[in-house]
């Protein structure tokens, strides 16, 4: 699991790069996937991809959820730790964007927990 300290050092890297001019960051080829250009994340962001190769731009605070303390260290497991290339969390799209909004809304922790069984669920 990536820690949310080494995120915030990793996301402070990149705002000193962009405050030296370099606008974008190319991110290497992983496993045949992702080899576009991308824009830096905006201040108190950080970016994830899907299976599907969609781009998800998620508020910092979200770090502290369960469902994405859950879906980093299943990314983990499935991907591995690249400390040079895109965190590709192991859903596709359309998972993520419900995701997404149930954190935003300030689900209660029974939904939560509901959330994390039915993904685990789906990669046993």
């Amino acid at each position: 699991m990536i820690s949310p300290k080494k995120l915030l050092r990793m996301a402070r890297k990149w705002q000193k790069l962009d405050a030296t001019g370099r606008r974008r960051l190319s991110l290497p080829k992983t496993k045949g996937k992702f080899l576009a250009i991308s824009s830096v994340a905006d201040k108190g962001h950080f970016v994830v991809y899907t299976t599907d190769e969609r781009r998800f731009m998620i508020p910092l605070p979200y770090l502290c959820s369960d469902v994405f303390q859950m879906l980093f260290e299943m990314s983990e497991e499935e991907f591995g730790l690249s400390s040079n290339g895109p965190i590709i969390m192991p859903c596709d799209a359309a998972v993520m964007e419900y995701i997404v909004s149930l954190v935003q809304q300030g689900v209660a922790k029974e939904l939560e927990k509901a959330l994390l069984n039915s993904i685990l669920g789906r990669c046993s």
